[in-house]
């Protein structure tokens, strides 16, 4: 079976950056509905579209094309009492934006003289980075799985 709309994918894949150094190994596979669900990059999914189980494919993505640009913006300083006691640099948080429509995840990236500096940018913004696949497997999506715009299943989302 060829890889198209509504066709759910299994990918073994690695993420390195540009000069070959691991930043994913892969250790679980992605699965994901092709078709524009947004469940993989959208460059990742045009070169996948057509192919067959056993395709190897390597894809260099620029930022705009993975996990966008590092936004200055998002790296706030807040004061060191908006937080519990407990806190280390590389916890992690969610924050509604100021719209209130997305949540954005910042991480802690330092602690010093009563303040806490905290990124809500990807940790791998502004950076290319090479995806390696293999396609393990292909099937047609279930209903359920359209509907919902996501894979079911041992390697797929399962929780609602």
């Amino acid at each position: 079976m060829q890889i198209a709309k509504n066709c759910v994918v299994t990918l073994n894949y690695r993420v390195t950056d540009p000069d070959g150094e691991l930043i994913d190994d892969g250790s679980h596979p992605i699965v994901y509905i092709h078709g524009g669900y947004d469940g993989i990059f959208p460059k990742i999914e045009e070169e996948l579209h057509g192919k067959d189980v056993g395709t190897e494919l390597t894809v260099k993505l620029q930022p705009e094309d993975a996990f966008g640009d590092y936004d200055e913006a998002l790296v706030l300083v807040e004061p060191l009492s908006l937080f519990p006691e407990t806190i280390e640099v590389g916890m992690q948080f969610e924050r509604m934006t100021e719209d209130g429509e997305d949540e954005i995840v910042y991480t802690i990236t330092d602690i010093a003289d009563g303040k806490v500096v905290v990124d809500g940018n990807h940790p791998l913004a502004g950076l290319a980075i090479v995806f390696s696949c293999t396609v393990s497997d292909v099937r047609a999506a279930t209903e359920e799985e359209i509907s919902h715009g996501h894979a079911h299943g041992p390697e797929g989302h399962t929780h609602h």
